[in-house]
């Protein structure tokens, strides 16, 4: 038995909960998954997972030769990118989710970057506003907006986001120019719901110490931010959006923004992995990269000025 695989193999059960997940995590035959558990198991002479027929539990002895196999495991993986020049030259396949906006509009833009400074890396990156399992999906790391409570995750904060009210110039032609959170009660406005528990989000607005949350009439709710976008777009109503998603739009004369004065919270932004999982040198390199994307972004960087989402000579006077 390959004592390293086998502590691998039944560290990626724990981390899935069945012997399935991990065998797909792993391109493994199911059946051999479980043969390095049970080897494991005899070996060891004590029960690592209690089995039925629905899931996978571990044992108290097995929490503790878990732990002790990640930090062997991580401790052998140091050892060899030392001696190897993945430090330098990290390879393999990364698996990055992040939301749908910051896929189209930051990421995938910059990309050709990336790959030209780390040539040996594939990447496969989901782009979706679900939040997803990072350990039962096998992802490497996610950028996420918004405050952490996952436990089980590490973070490094690497940015925020700010939100801008717009709408199209027909709708603001047709309805008028709000001039006052309470008026938008009055217009059509586009809601965004949770892609998480399917709830339709508050706005809400803050000004000189004035604070403002409101539910809002629409006509259609999204989950996805560019959707979202294009729902403005094609007035359907006031939007409120991440700012780096519409300043495009507002400086070409496509969107108009709505209440300047008035902001929304903005929600912070970091990169999260596992924190059970070692920190390979291509998620390192990647999480730096990352980190120096958002630090050089105008809309995103941590501690940015902002006297207001667009130019003043952008905004739309009252009509």
């Amino acid at each position: 038995m390959n004592k390293l695989q086998a502590m691998e193999v039944f560290i990626q059960v724990v981390d899935c909960g069945s012997f399935t997940k991990a065998a797909e995590m792993l391109n493994l035959p199911k059946a051999t998954v479980s043969t390095l558990v049970q080897t494991l198991e005899s070996t060891l002479s004590v029960k690592l997972l209690h089995r039925t027929t629905r899931q996978v539990m571990i044992t108290s002895d097995g929490a503790a030769y878990y732990e002790r196999c990640v930090q062997i495991l991580s401790d052998v993986r140091d050892a060899e990118e030392s001696l190897s020049r993945h430090r330098l030259n990290p390879s393999g396949r990364l698996r990055v989710d992040t939301p749908s906006g910051l896929a189209t509009e930051i990421l995938i833009p910059a990309l050709p970057a990336f790959f030209e400074r780390y040539p040996d890396i594939t990447m496969e990156l989901g782009s979706t506003d679900r939040p997803v399992d990072l350990v039962e999906e096998g992802v490497d790391c996610a950028v996420r907006g918004g405050e952490l409570i996952d436990p089980n995750l590490i973070a490094r904060r690497i940015g925020v986001i700010n939100f801008v009210t717009c709408a199209s110039p027909d709708y603001i032609a047709r309805n008028g120019m709000p001039q006052h959170p309470r008026d938008l009660e009055r217009h059509r406005c586009v809601n965004y719901f949770s892609a998480k528990n399917g709830k339709i989000l508050n706005w809400d607005f803050a000004r000189d110490g004035e604070r403002i949350e409101v539910a809002l009439p629409g006509a259609i709710a999204l989950n996805d931010s560019n959707a979202y976008v294009q729902a403005g777009l094609a007035g359907l109503g006031v939007i409120m959006m991440t700012d780096y998603l519409l300043t495009g739009h507002l400086a070409a004369g496509r969107m108009v923004q709505v209440l300047p004065e008035w902001r929304s919270d903005p929600l912070p932004v970091h990169i999260v992995y596992p924190q059970n999982r070692h920190l390979s040198a291509k998620v390192r390199v990647f999480v730096e990269w990352v980190s120096e994307l958002f630090a050089a972004h105008p809309n995103l960087r941590l501690q940015a000025p902002r006297p207001s989402a667009v130019p003043a000579d952008l905004q739309l006077e009252t009509v």
